[in-house]
């Protein structure tokens, strides 16, 4: 869960910066690493509670 919380934080503030730079520059190329950005860190946080939910099932 630690993971989880120091990604959590290290995400929000890429795609902020990443927001804050596309609002000072209009420049689309920093918007879209935020996106990006946004997509990897959903996928892995679902692969890891797919795996704390895999190891719940194991457990029963």
């Amino acid at each position: 869960m630690l993971l989880l919380r120091i990604v959590a934080i290290l995400t929000v503030i890429a795609i902020g910066s990443g927001i804050l730079a596309f609002l000072f520059t209009r420049d689309q190329r920093y918007l879209r690493l935020a996106g990006r950005i946004a997509k990897y860190a959903l996928i892995f946080a679902a692969a890891v509670l797919a795996l704390f939910a895999l190891e719940r099932l194991i457990v029963l």
